[in-house]
């Protein structure tokens, strides 16, 4: 049995909630104006706070623990993983809306949901899953509309448009020097928009969040990694904090405490009472300029891609192979065991009517851990020793 407050203690609680939305900012997102595409439970939890709920109880979430974040098929136990980025992101978010009186629910539900639709292997496996799903006919990989596609799609969250919008739109340009909010999306333009994601070979669709909240998630996102991909390389060996440009190192600090810090003041600094979030000029140009040392020196290091082909191969056999399982409808394959089954009977009629067999393969392979991809991949392939 679900246990209900008293009246007069839920009427309390409902005060509160509204007390919250007048201590905002005028350009915050109220939890007033959250948006369902069709009624649901609501208890003593405000909309967007039970946003973050429903994501961190999903099945999705609980994959982030073991994917990766940069680092792949390294062995040390003290890299960022993806479950500990997308924390960092979290808090860092927060901590700039608050700066800023800015919805913290919001933002905290948008954070923990933005990187669901990560693959195993990180940016280099959704290059390679991208890769097959244009061969096989259904459009570029996007990360961003795949955590989308999980969130609401697959698992069917009913999350509210403010953190679906603020998810599809967290990924954009590292340099932004000033995000300013698309006010007013409705269902209609949310859809069309991850249409538009969908259809783009460009890594950035060019869309905007809805919210302020979104836009500190998707500044919060850069300022999460570029400094802690720095203190992961060094402790790998891969560069030397030497190596860190000058001109970086000035403005932002040469460790991650201090570009975390340095690019959070500068942001509160310059959106404070404003529409939009912005960062200086100057701040700006050097977050560029490390954004390029890291592409050159860790993301792109030769050090770090020599098992890159085995990867993409990889990508390649299991799409292809899960694709000829689906076709000739073998229940045996783990993708029906460990995927298709796992749906309900009326959800999987509406899932397999709404998607392709190549859609399919794309939906369970990018949901992967490295270690399930990797089993997989042993289960497949691999011969297995055994008794007679």
């Amino acid at each position: 049995m679900r246990r209900k407050l008293s009246e007069d203690i839920e009427a309390a609680i409902k005060n509160d909630n509204t007390a919250y939305d007048s201590s905002l900012s005028p350009f915050a997102a109220k939890n007033s104006a959250a948006d369902r595409r069709r009624p649901d439970h609501e208890d003593i939890r405000r909309p967007f706070f039970h946003d973050g709920d429903r994501i961190m109880h999903s099945r999705a979430y609980a994959r982030y623990i073991d994917k990766t974040q940069v680092f792949y098929l390294i062995k040390n136990d003290h890299i960022t993983h993806r479950v500990l980025h997308v924390q960092l992101v979290s808090k860092i978010a927060r901590m700039i809306g608050r700066g800023l009186l800015l919805n913290e629910d919001l933002i905290e539900a948008i954070a923990l949901g933005h990187d669901i639709g990560h693959v195993p292997y990180g940016h280099d496996g959704e290059k390679y899953l991208s890769a097959e799903c244009r061969r096989h006919g259904i459009g570029s990989f996007r990360h961003n509309v795949q955590s989308v596609r999980a969130l609401d799609r697959i698992e069917d969250l009913n999350l509210t448009l403010q953190v679906l919008d603020g998810i599809l739109a967290h990924n954009g340009e590292a340099h932004d020097l000033l995000i300013k909010p698309a006010f007013g999306k409705t269902w209609k333009a949310f859809e069309g928009e991850v249409k538009l994601c969908e259809g783009t070979n460009d890594e950035h669709s060019g869309i905007l969040p809805m919210t302020l909240e979104g836009c500190v998630v998707r500044v919060s996102d850069t300022i999460s990694f570029i400094g802690r991909d720095i203190e992961d390389a060094i402790t790998i060996g891969l560069i030397r904090r030497e190596e860190i440009p000058e001109e970086c190192a000035q403005v932002l600090g040469d460790n991650n405490r201090d570009i975390v810090n340095n690019l959070v003041i500068d942001v509160i600094e310059n959106s404070y009472g404003k529409d939009y979030v912005a960062l200086s000029g100057y701040t700006a140009a050097a977050l560029q300029k490390l954004r390029e040392f890291n592409n050159t020196d860790i993301y792109n290091n030769p050090k770090i891609k020599s098992e890159a082909g085995k990867v993409g191969r990889m990508f390649s056999m299991l799409f292809q192979t899960f694709l000829e399982d689906l076709e000739k409808g073998d229940k045996s394959s783990r993708i029906y065991k460990n995927y298709l089954d796992t749906f309900p009977e009326e959800k999987l009629k509406r899932y397999l009517d709404d998607t392709p067999n190549a859609g399919i393969v794309r939906d369970f392979i990018s949901g992967m851990t490295d270690d399930y991809f990797n089993d997989t991949f042993r289960e497949i392939y691999l011969p297995t020793k055994r008794r007679l």
